[in-house]
């Protein structure tokens, strides 16, 4: 029978891990292994997670989530990994529905439905509910068109083979899109579980929430290595992304950045925005830089609440 390991990175986690520890204790189908790399906390990281039972792998130099995803995959001994963040949660029913696919010999990741709610009210905000099909019609092009965040099992050897997550820090903030664009680009197979299993937390203090420049430009980083390995196969879906992402460049005035997604957006040929509300598409066939300047100057003067 076929094992699975619970892996978590951590760092200063003392606040949240016991409801994600909790969460595994009380699956019907214990983990075979829970795994907690401490990425030198300075709180009581360590301590908890031995409480709840844990087994813990303490770092000597922080190095961030990937590095820690990495190095836990290195000591697991278990056929499959679910890689889990510190502040989200697992639902009763992860390691049933989980044991469905542990002897599928023909896949290698399964992505997992989840739920993302507001972490201090518990108020349910969305789910993503990804197009099976797709996914598996086509990885490249369903990469492109969705969020893909951590929830999924792995199945260990693979995720090994690939060279497991990107530890270029030019894509930190956007690591799991660059992991699951290392793992099609290199041939792994995918399917997907509808059922919801997992519980995704907003809060403002999170490493997205509170980041979100460092996300763009991570995003920004990712889609340039994609390029270069599929090359302009889907020039309007990367770009698109680009453009999209560009909006979050602009939030922050950060010109140059906006500039530079336009340049890749127009070697890929896509010279305006297809994916914009009609004003920007509009005023992008003058000029797509004068379009975002001038939406976010417009933003600012009369809808200024909105960049507090």
């Amino acid at each position: 029978m076929s094992t699975i390991a619970l892996c978590i990175p951590a760092y200063n986690a003392a606040w949240c891990l016991p409801r994600l520890l909790q969460s595994a204790k009380d699956q019907t189908i214990p983990f075979d292994e829970i795994l907690i790399y401490n990425d030198c906390s300075t709180d009581d990281t360590e301590e908890i997670a031995k409480k709840y039972g844990a087994t813990v792998f303490n770092g000597t130099q922080n190095m961030g989530c990937s590095y820690g995803k990495n190095k836990l995959a290195e000591v697991a001994k278990s056929d499959w990994l679910h890689f889990h963040d510190a502040d989200d949660e697992l639902l009763p029913n992860f390691s049933t529905i989980a044991h469905k696919w542990l002897e599928q010999k023909n896949l290698d990741i399964i992505l997992l439905n989840y739920e993302y709610r507001e972490y201090e009210t518990g108020n349910f905000l969305s789910f993503p509910s990804y197009n099976r099909l797709k996914l598996i019609e086509d990885p490249y092009l369903f990469l492109l068109e969705n969020k893909i965040v951590n929830f999924a099992i792995c199945k260990r050897e693979s995720f090994l083979r690939i060279g497991g997550f990107d530890l270029d820090p030019n894509v930190l903030y956007n690591e799991d899109r660059a992991f699951y664009a290392r793992a099609i680009i290199s041939g792994l197979k995918f399917d997907y579980e509808d059922t919801v299993t997992c519980v995704n937390f907003k809060y403002p203090e999170s490493m997205s929430q509170a980041n979100d420049l460092k996300c763009a430009i991570a995003y920004l980083n990712v889609s340039k290595k994609i390029i270069k390995s599929i090359g302009s196969k889907y020039p309007k879906e990367i770009a698109n992304g680009l453009w999209q992402n560009a909006t979050i460049a602009a939030v922050h005035q950060d010109w140059e950045l906006v500039k530079e997604h336009i340049k890749i957006a127009k070697n890929l040929n896509v010279h305006h925005p297809t994916n914009q509300n009609l004003t920007i598409r509009l005023l992008s066939i003058i000029s797509p830089f004068f379009a975002f300047w001038f939406r976010e100057k417009m933003i600012r003067i009369f809808k200024h609440h909105l960049r507090k």
